[in-house]
């Protein structure tokens, strides 16, 4: 079948092939006809060796799909049945999950040493754990959760991950409150969804920063109050807040710089919420008074922070209703064939999210 490979850590290209094989079929497994799947950030913080991740792999973990087959001792499932692929799925028994924090389930990461695929030259990985830039891929039952037929695959597959993280960060982790003030630093796919969390909770201000003009009148579109560059952030802190900072304020991006002025342009008491997924030798660093003195939470986000099954439920309920916008989230479309097409938008930041079409 078709995938495309990343041979080694720190290139910047995929080589899209035809002789890559899903492997690991059997009890407790499900072969899934990947259909749609989403470009994330974190598929290029992997591909550059930010994020870990063992190489040669298969890119992609915010896919929807069809049923192929189910392993033995899988009842839940069927062939046929629309699923979108959840990378983290939870166990339900171990103490993460049985405080209610399925979030931080490890039982998924388990199976990211695990090659997914093989080529005749050996084996190949899927990026955590799961790998969508394909057409076909076997994931532990878990991993595969039921969609309702009037959801398209593209909107699934962002519900998989982006919008999930996104929306979770404000409505589960930072519980936003009505009237209050937000910046959101970032505004790619998970910075929007984060700004339409916000608004559902019902901030009455909404600052979007992102140095593309492009995301910024997105943002607007999304319901920022207004969007400004890097650089104009602090006028905008002055302006809004009289200098006091943000009651709110999300880091997307995934460093410490950007963090470090996300903590500044929070007001004391207030809350920061980091969602962006950082290097291992990247570090954000506090002096012991301020941390004291200033009283700035500092809440990270896993994946929304919340129950993803539960999160994926209400984002679909929200979309019925009309309360959130996905369908344009996705601003470009690419063939598998023109993963790399995909690849390059991103990274000049023309694009919230790219569905590949498979």
């Amino acid at each position: 079948m078709r995938a495309a490979v990343l041979h080694e850590i720190g290139q910047d290209k995929l080589e899209v092939l035809d002789d890559v094989e899903a492997v690991g079929f059997g009890p407790g497994k499900v072969r899934i006809r990947v259909r749609a799947t989403g470009l994330c950030h974190s598929d290029v913080s992997a591909m550059s060796g930010v994020l870990p991740q063992p190489a040669p792999f298969v890119p992609g973990h915010e896919g929807a799909g069809e049923i192929l087959d189910v392993g033995d001792g899988v009842t839940h499932l069927a062939p046929g049945q629309r699923v979108l692929l959840c990378w983290l799925p939870a166990c339900g028994a171990c103490p993460a999950c049985r405080r209610g924090q399925s979030q931080l389930c490890l039982a998924g990461f388990m199976n990211a040493g695990t090659p997914n695929f093989k080529r005749p030259g050996g084996d190949v990985f899927g990026f955590a754990g799961t790998g969508t830039f394909t057409e076909e891929v076997v994931v532990d039952a878990g991993c595969a959760v039921p969609i309702p037929d009037d959801v398209p695959f593209d909107i699934a597959a962002l519900i998989g991950c982006g919008v999930t993280t996104g929306l979770g960060a404000a409505v589960n982790t930072a519980k936003v409150e009505a009237g209050s003030s937000v910046a959101v630093i970032g505004c790619g796919g998970v910075g929007i969804s984060a700004i339409q969390g916000a608004k559902l909770q019902g901030a009455a201000q909404i600052v979007a920063v992102d140095p593309v003009e492009s995301r910024r009148e997105a943002a607007l579109r999304f319901g920022a109050t207004e969007a400004v560059a890097p650089e104009a952030l602090a006028d905008a802190k002055q302006r809004i807040t009289g200098g006091e900072g943000f009651d709110y304020v999300f880091e997307v991006v995934g460093r410490s710089a950007t963090a470090r002025t996300a903590y500044e342009t929070t007001r004391r008491g207030g809350t920061l919420c980091v969602v962006g997924a950082g290097a291992l030798d990247d570090f954000l660093q506090f002096n012991m008074f301020e941390l004291f003195f200033d009283e700035k939470r500092i809440l990270p986000s896993m994946y929304g922070g919340g129950d993803v099954l539960r999160s994926y439920e209400r984002t679909i309920a929200l979309w019925r209703a009309g309360r959130v916008d996905l369908e344009s989230l996705i601003t470009h479309r690419v063939p598998l064939a023109g993963v790399n097409e995909a690849l390059e938008q991103m990274r000049t930041g023309v694009a919230l999210r790219t569905c590949i079409e498979i």
